[in-house]
C-alpha cells in the first residue's frame, strides 16, 4: 500500500530493462529520495523517500534529464482504436517494402534491386526520420553513462547505413555493388512494429484497472432540504444523504437508511448473485443497485473509498518488482556493454578469418541487433500484471509482487476459525444462571450491557435476543477489552466481567471468590439443557458446555470479598457451507491445512471434526497475541505459511506469515483487512484461498516461462549471429518477435477463471 512517503510517478520513453536501470540511477540521485524502483511494463516509477515526501518536480526534472518523459500516473492508455499509433510503422512498411521485395524476388529467380539512388531515398527517411527515437535515446545513454536497447539499434542501423552509402560512393559508374539499405530499413521498422505490439498489449493488462475506474459514477442525487439534486460524485461529502434509484452504480461508500434492495458486487468481489441489503447493512461505491430504491449515508468518499483503496492495491502491485526481476535488472545492466563487445569481436574475427570489411561489419550488426534485452525487461512485470488483474476480478487483490511470488510455495495453510471457516454469526443457544437471584432476563440485560459497544461476534450474539426481547439496557461506564478474554466494565453500579473459562480462574486465583454451591435457583428456574440437574460448581458447568462444543463466556460480579460468577452463556457457530470443499481442495493440492482458535479445545475440536480435520490439525485454545508465535512456530519446522484471517484481530499472524490473506469481513473492517495482509480476499469464500494460491502458481510459471524463452532466445542467436548465420534483417525480426512473443505468453493468464463456483 501506498504510505505516505512514497510518490508515484509516470515515465514514457523507456525501451528495455537498460531504461530501467538509467532512471532508476537518475531517481535516486535526487535529494531526499532513499529508493525507486521502475516498472517496465506499466511504465511507472515507485519513489520512497527517506522521511517525508519531496518535490516530485525535482524527481520530474531527473526523469526529463535522463531522457525519458514523466507523466500522471492517473492516465492510462486507453482502449481506443486498434490501429491508433500505427501510422510510423505503417509508413516504415511502406518505404520498406520496396527495398525487401526484391530479396524475395532472388528466391524465384528475379532480379527487382531497384538503383542505388532510390534505394539510399527510401531508406534515409527510415533511418533518420522514424529511427530517431533511437538517437534521441543513444544520446541519452551516452550522457547518463549506460547503455540499452537504443543504443544497440541505433548503432547497428547506421553501421549497415553508413556502409551501403559508402560502397555506393566508393562504386565506379555502372558497377554493381551489394547494398544494405533493405537491413537498416527493416531493421527499425521491424523494432518499431514491435513496440507497437507491445503497446496494444499493455492496454489488455490495465484492463482490469480500467474496469475498475469505470465502476465510479459521474453523479449522484444528494438528499437535501430542498429535494433531490444532482452533484458530481467528486463533490460528495461525509453523512450526505443519496438516493440511489434501480439500476444505477452506488455513488459511494455508505450504509443504508432507508428501503432495501439486491446489490450486485461482482466486479467489486467476484460474487457472481446479488447480495440483498436492507436499513443498517453497508454498501460500496461501484457496485449495481438492483430492484430497489434506497437511502444511504455516505460513509467514505473520494481516496478513502474502498474502490480507491482496491484500485491504488492493483497499482501498486503490478508496479512493484518481484524479487527475481531484481536478479534480472543485474544481469541487464551488464548486458549491453557485453554484447558491444562480442560485436566488435565477431567484427575482427571475421576480419582475421579473411572476411572484407562489409562481411565483418554486417556479421557484427547483426549481433548487435539480435541481443536486445526488451524480452528481459517485459519477462517478469507483464506476467505480474496480467495475473493481477485476473486475480482482481475475481476478488483476490494481491497487495504486493513479493507475495504474489511466495504464495506459489507454500506447504501449509493456517485458518482463523472465526469468521474464516465459519459464518462468523455465532448465536446464543444456551443461558443458565448460576447465581440464584439472578433470572434469565436480568443476566442477559447485564451482558448486553456489558457489550453494548463492542463489534465481537460474540456480542452481537448477546444484543442480538437482547434487542429481540426489548430488554432496556444500562449505561456501561469503564468498559475494557482484554484480548482474547473478554470484557469487564461498570453496569449499574455493579463491576462485571464477562469472559472466558480460563480468565474466570486466572481471576479467581488472584482475588479469591464467593461460592455459590449452596444457592437457591431463582423462582421459576428449570433444569437447563446441559443436563436433567443444573450443575452446581461454575467450573464444571462450563466445562460440560465446552464438551458439546459450544464456545462457552462466564458472566461475573467483582465483589470486595471476590470474584462471583453470575451466569453461563454458551454460543454455537456454523461451519461456511464451502469450508468442507475448500479444505479437500487444498489437501487435493498436496498442502497441509491447520485451524487455530481462541475458542476452547473442545469447542474448537467439535468444529474441526465437522470440518473433516483431524485432531492434531486443531490448535486450540490460543490467543490473538500467540497465533503469531504459532505460525512462527511452522514457518521455524520448515513449512511454508500462508495465515488466513479476517485481518481485525489476526494482524500479527497476517504478518508473521510467510504470506497473509486477509478475508474481507461483510459486516464492515474490509479497509482494515486490505491494510493488512499481502492478499486480499474480498468475499468471504474460502475456496479462494486455493484460487489465490492458483493464480500464484501460474504467475510464477509464465514468469519463468518468459525468463527462460529470453534468455535462451539470446543464448542462441548471438552465437547465430556471431557465425554468420543470421542476416541484420532476419536478426530484427527475431528480436521484435521475442518480445511480442513475452508479451502474448503473459496474456494468456487473461484466461484464467478460477475455481469456485458459488455452492446454493
Amino acid at each position: 500500500m501506498e504510505t505516505a512517503a512514497t510518490t508515484q510517478l509516470g515515465i514514457e520513453g523507456m525501451t528495455c530493462a537498460a531504461c530501467v536501470t538509467r532512471v532508476e540511477r537518475a531517481l535516486r540521485r535526487v535529494p531526499g529520495v532513499e529508493d525507486a524502483t521502475v516498472n517496465l511494463a506499466t511504465e511507472t516509477a515507485q519513489v520512497r523517500w527517506a522521511q517525508t515526501p519531496g518535490d516530485d518536480v525535482q524527481l520530474r526534472r531527473a526523469v526529463r534529464a535522463a531522457g525519458y518523459i514523466p507523466r500522471d500516473t492517473a492516465s492510462l492508455p486507453e482502449a481506443g482504436s486498434p490501429w491508433e499509433g500505427f501510422w510510423p510503422v505503417g509508413l516504415g512498411l511502406l518505404l520498406s517494402a520496396p527495398l525487401f521485395l526484391p530479396m524475395l524476388g532472388d528466391v524465384v529467380g528475379r532480379h527487382w534491386m531497384l538503383p542505388a539512388l532510390w534505394q539510399f531515398l527510401l531508406a534515409t527517411p527510415v533511418q533518420f526520420g522514424l529511427g530517431a527515437r533511437f538517437y534521441r535515446g543513444t544520446w541519452h545513454a551516452i550522457t547518463s553513462g549506460s547503455a540499452g536497447m537504443d543504443v544497440l539499434v541505433a548503432l547497428g542501423t547506421t553501421a549497415g547505413w553508413a556502409l551501403s552509402t559508402w560502397l555506393w560512393w566508393r562504386a565506379a559508374p555502372g558497377e554493381h555493388v551489394a547494398l544494405y539499405f533493405e537491413g537498416s530499413a527493416v531493421v527499425i521498422t521491424l523494432v518499431l512494429l514491435g513496440k507497437w505490439l507491445e503497446a496494444r498489449a499493455k492496454v489488455q493488462t490495465t484492463a482490469a484497472i480500467r474496469a475498475l475506474q469505470a465502476l465510479r459514477p459521474e453523479r449522484a442525487h444528494v438528499i437535501t432540504a430542498l429535494g433531490e439534486a444532482d452533484v458530481p460524485v467528486a463533490e460528495l461529502m461525509v453523512n450526505d444523504r443519496l438516493s440511489v434509484r434501480p439500476g444505477e452504480r452506488m455513488p459511494a461508500d455508505g450504509r443504508v437508511l432507508e428501503g432495501s434492495t439486491q446489490v450486485d458486487e461482482s466486479m467489486l468481489t467476484g460474487e457472481s448473485l446479488p447480495v440483498a441489503k436492507q436499513a443498517g447493512a453497508l454498501v460500496t461505491g461501484g457496485s449495481v443497485n438492483g430492484e430497489g430504491r434506497v437511502v444511504i449515508e455516505v460513509t467514505a468518499v473520494g481516496a478513502e473509498s474502498v474502490l480507491s483503496r482496491i484500485i491504488r492495491l492493483v497499482e501498486d502491485a503490478q508496479a512493484a518488482k518481484a524479487p527475481i526481476q531484481r536478479l534480472v535488472d543485474q544481469v541487464s545492466a551488464v548486458f549491453v556493454p557485453v554484447v558491444l563487445v562480442l560485436s566488435v569481436l565477431t567484427g575482427l574475427a571475421w576480419g582475421w578469418w579473411g572476411a572484407d570489411v562489409p562481411t565483418a561489419l554486417i556479421h557484427a550488426v547483426a549481433v548487435m541487433v539480435i541481443a536486445c534485452p526488451c524480452a528481459l525487461g517485459l519477462a517478469t512485470p507483464v506476467a505480474i500484471m496480467a495475473g493481477t488483474g485476473v486475480a482482481a476480478q475475481r476478488g483476490i487483490l494481491i497487495r504486493d509482487a513479493q507475495a504474489l511470488e511466495i504464495a506459489h510455495q507454500v506447504d501449509t495453510v493456517v485458518f482463523d476459525k472465526t469468521g474464516t471457516l465459519t459464518q462468523g454469526r455465532p448465536r446464543l443457544v444456551h443461558y443458565q444462571a448460576l447465581a440464584g437471584e439472578l433470572a434469565p432476563n436480568v443476566g442477559l440485560t447485564l451482558a448486553a450491557s456489558l457489550l453494548s459497544g463492542s463489534e465481537h461476534p460474540l456480542a452481537r450474539a448477546v444484543l442480538d435476543p437482547a434487542r429481540a426481547q426489548a430488554l432496556v439496557l444500562q449505561e456501561a461506564l469503564e468498559v475494557v477489552a482484554v484480548a482474547g478474554r473478554g470484557t469487564q466494565g461498570l453496569v449499574a453500579g455493579r463491576r462485571l466481567v464477562m469472559g472466558s473459562l480460563s480468565w474466570m480462574q486466572s481471576l479467581h486465583q488472584a482475588a479469591g471468590m464467593t461460592s455459590v454451591a449452596d444457592a437457591p435457583h431463582a423462582p421459576g428456574h428449570t433444569p437447563n439443557a446441559l443436563g436433567a440437574d443444573a450443575p452446581q460448581d461454575w467450573v464444571l458447568a462450563a466445562q460440560q458446555a465446552m464438551s458439546q462444543g459450544h464456545t462457552v463466556s462466564l458472566l461475573a460480579e467483582q465483589l470486595p470479598e471476590g470474584l462471583r460468577v453470575l451466569a453461563l452463556l454458551a454460543f454455537a457457530d456454523e461451519p461456511k457451507p464451502e469450508a468442507v470443499h475448500a479444505i479437500e481442495a487444498l489437501r487435493a493440492r498436496g498442502l497441509q491445512v491447520r485451524m487455530m482458535s481462541g475458542d476452547n479445545a473442545g469447542a474448537a475440536h467439535s468444529m474441526g471434526r465437522r470440518l473433516g480435520l483431524h485432531e492434531h490439525e486443531v490448535l486450540a485454545p490460543v490467543l490473538p497475541a500467540d497465533k503469531a508465535a504459532q505460525v512462527a512456530r511452522l514457518r521455524a519446522q520448515g513449512h511454508v505459511v500462508a495465515f488466513v484471517g479476517d485481518g481485525i484481530n489476526d494482524a500479527p499472524a497476517l504478518a508473521a506469515a510467510d504470506v497473509g490473506m486477509a478475508m474481507a469481513n461483510p459486516d464492515g473492517g474490509t479497509e482494515v483487512a486490505m491494510n493488512t495482509a499481502g492478499i486480499t480476499l474480498m468475499r468471504g469464500d474460502v475456496r479462494l484461498v486455493a484460487d489465490a494460491l492458483e493464480v500464484s502458481d501460474r504467475t510464477v510459471r509464465k514468469i519463468r516461462q518468459n525468463l527462460f524463452w529470453a534468455f535462451a532466445y539470446n543464448a542462441a542467436g548471438i552465437p547465430l549471429a556471431a557465425l554468420g548465420y543470421l542476416s541484420p534483417l532476419v536478426a530484427g525480426a527475431a528480436m521484435a518477435l521475442s518480445s511480442v512473443s513475452v508479451m502474448a505468453n503473459a496474456l494468456l493468464l487473461r484466461r484464467w477463471r478460477g475455481t469456485s463456483t458459488d455452492i446454493r
